[in-house]
């Protein structure tokens, strides 16, 4: 429902007189033409110039109370501002708990802040409906409830929204090209949701397609060129296919705009800046973007502060190949500097694991967790095995010649190994 500005003819003669008919009321009623109104900003997704209007336009003076702040509400979930989205349609709905639709949206918003028990809850007491479902199927997922995950895919129908959820069910998954299969499925008879290109390039862009991502990414900003989430994505392929700063370029102009995903933007910054304010940035955005733990304890790893990364990953329970690389890795830092044969063993599982899964042992990233895993096993044949087929993209890279040095040496190779070392700028391995 989309807010009317049509006022009666008493309040237009009232308004009207008020002016005088005086020059400067004239420039005045002028200049209050050329702003958008609520509808125009909510066109254009601009949920806070949306919300503005609505709160302090005399336009809207008429609207309803009740109306206003379900709309209020509304850009607020959409600017990302869930928890003051959340206090409002609470307050709305202990008002009148016959609006069930507005206890429908708490859940989401109780659903988009992690809150996951609370708005099981709560759904379950609501009447069916299909966006209810399609909460219920996702919040399955975060609960790890398989059995009843399975049970409402099945209740899912073959409609947009039900199939655009199974694709971000299967995203959430890694499942990336199933989820690219339902996206293009469904823009082949909608070709008007141009938004579906993003979620395609983000598909490949997980699958390490750079390329191919920033190729279906520009079909969408062709048309929206100032879409925060897409300018981002284009700074992330960039990041992959140039570097940070070429990534950094691309969004400078909205690192301080305060749109949605202004939490994002702060996050990527750090990583296109390898690391350079990461103890002040990813502290607080831990709890809001999913990746921002990881890359904290990525540059606790890189400063050595062994015992801080482990903080931070003792209760990840790995759900993907990134996790599970992070987490072994921290557990055979811990376990060489302690002497814990249990972390050791740990880092073993979890690395043996994405090295050997079918769909990671032919990725670079794979095959390096296989001869981290054989290089913890002690099988040094086995670890040149599978550095020899990446050497190629490693060729100045410290770390790896140490390790590829150590792998040689162990084997009796020490020409090569010392023709590796010799190549080793780093002052800390180099010390070591």
């Amino acid at each position: 429902m989309i807010l009317s500005r049509t006022k009666s003819e008493s309040a237009k003669g009232n308004r009207n007189s008020a002016g005088g008919g005086s020059g400067s009321a004239g420039t005045s009623s002028k200049s209050a033409a050329t702003i958008p109104s609520f509808e125009e900003f909510l066109l254009k997704r601009d949920y806070i110039g949306a919300k503005t209007v609505l709160q302090c336009s005399k336009d809207y003076d008429e609207v309803a109370d009740s109306l206003k702040e379900l709309w209020v509400s509304f850009c607020n979930f959409h600017i990302g501002d869930y928890k003051e989205a959340l206090e409002q349609y609470e307050k709305i709905y202990d008002a009148d708990k016959s609006q069930k639709e507005v206890a429908l949206n708490i859940c989401v918003c109780m659903f988009y802040l992690g809150m996951y028990d609370e708005a099981q809850k709560l759904v379950e007491e609501l009447p069916e409906n299909p966006l209810k479902i399609r909460l219920l199927f996702h919040l399955a997922h975060k609960l790890s409830e398989e059995d009843r995950l399975m049970e409402l895919h099945g209740s899912l129908r073959d409609v947009i929204e039900d199939q655009l959820s199974l694709a971000g069910m299967h995203y959430l998954r890694s499942h990336y090209q199933e989820a690219i299969d339902i996206y293009k499925r469904v823009l082949l008879d909608n070709k008007d949701l141009l938004a579906l290109n993003v979620y395609i390039a983000i598909c490949y862009y997980k699958l390490d397609y750079y390329d191919i991502s920033q190729e279906v990414l520009e079909l969408y900003l062709n048309q929206h060129p100032d879409s925060t989430i897409a300018i981002n994505l284009k700074a992330c392929n960039r990041f992959r296919l140039f570097n940070g700063r070429a990534a950094e370029q691309e969004i400078k102009n909205i690192v301080d705009s305060g749109t949605f995903g202004s939490d994002l933007i702060k996050h990527n910054l750090v990583v296109f800046r390898n690391g350079e304010g990461a103890l002040q940035v990813l502290p607080q955005l831990i709890d809001i973007v999913p990746e921002a733990r990881l890359n904290l304890a990525i540059h606790h790893l890189r400063r050595h502060e062994i015992q801080e990364a482990h903080q931070l990953m003792k209760e990840v329970q790995p759900s993907v190949p990134q996790e599970y690389i992070l987490k072994g890795v921290v557990h055979a830092a811990l376990g060489q500097e302690t002497g814990s044969k249990e972390h050791l063993k740990n880092a073993q599982q979890c690395l043996h694991l994405v090295g050997g899964s079918a769909s990671e042992c032919d990725t670079i990233p794979g095959r390096q967790s296989m001869a981290s895993a054989f290089f913890l096993y002690g099988q040094f044949e086995e670890v040149l095995v599978y550095l020899n087929s990446i050497r190629s993209y490693f060729v100045n890279d410290d770390v790896f010649n140490y390790n590829y040095a150590q792998a040689k040496a162990a084997t009796g190779y020490y020409k090569e190994a010392e023709e590796l070392l010799l190549q080793i700028h780093d002052q800390s391995i180099k010390a070591e």
